[in-house]
């Protein structure tokens, strides 16, 4: 059982019917509920969870995902784009966290994972608010984890490389629309050309390690930031 939340009713629906239909979910009984709500608002977030409570009684897992803020040079950015990203990664996560943990530590057992961006480990030019401000997303999922550890609530954050979705479809065609260059050259070389393994990762590759982490074959993991990427961060940690 899942419940998912989007600002766009029809992406929320469109996605929850995909899963639901999904042979091997009805075979196992589940199902996604979904939800239109903002994370980046303190009622829309408390709405959602509550969706969830209501119907379930608990949160097991939480997930933090929130779209990525607008690029462009740090010169260029206003008091108002700083604030706008601080609301929806960073203050997303810490209200998600604060309407699920209760759940999970009168059971004594919960997983929290939230998703921010191999930026945080080799910044990426010109998305100056992602990479800022998710670093802090990092900070706050550290100091959780230690928080948590006694009540056996594990945190970890997993940072995606160049993943085909439509974000980073967006990204590319901005780029290409900005230096006039067709979209394949844009993507060659604004992503492929960085990746050791010489192509953009599939959202399943994504996927899988959050399967992980949110089982119990992680019982022994926490804290810890995990980019999947490809090879792309070049430092060792």
């Amino acid at each position: 059982m899942v419940a998912i939340c989007s600002r766009s009713e029809g992406a929320i629906n469109a996605a929850a019917e995909a899963i639901n239909s999904n042979t091997q979910v009805a075979a196992a009984g589940g199902q996604a509920v979904p939800v239109v709500a903002d994370v980046s608002r303190e009622a829309d977030i408390a709405r959602f969870v509550g969706v969830a409570l209501e119907r379930w009684g608990r949160v097991d897992i939480l997930v933090t995902n929130a779209g990525g803020p607008p690029s462009g040079p740090l010169a260029s950015l206003t008091d108002g784009q700083w604030e706008s990203a601080v609301q929806s990664l960073l203050l997303s996560a810490i209200r998600l966290s604060r309407e699920v943990i209760p759940s999970m530590q009168a059971r004594r057992w919960g997983r929290i994972l939230h998703v921010a961006s191999f930026a945080v480990k080799q910044p990426i030019p010109n998305l100056g608010l992602s990479n800022a401000v998710r670093m802090a997303v990092v900070g706050f999922a550290k100091t959780q984890a230690i928080e948590l550890a006694p009540h056996n609530i594990l945190v970890n954050t997993i940072c995606p490389g160049p993943i085909a979705t439509d974000r980073l479809v967006a990204l590319t065609r901005q780029y290409a629309e900005r230096e006039g260059v067709p979209f394949d050259a844009a993507e060659q070389r604004l992503w492929i050309s960085q990746i050791p393994l010489g192509r953009l990762g599939e959202p399943v590759e994504f996927a899988n390690l959050a399967v992980f982490l949110a089982s119990e074959r992680a019982s022994f993991i926490t804290g810890g930031t995990f980019q999947v990427d490809g090879g792309a961060v070049g430092g060792p940690f």
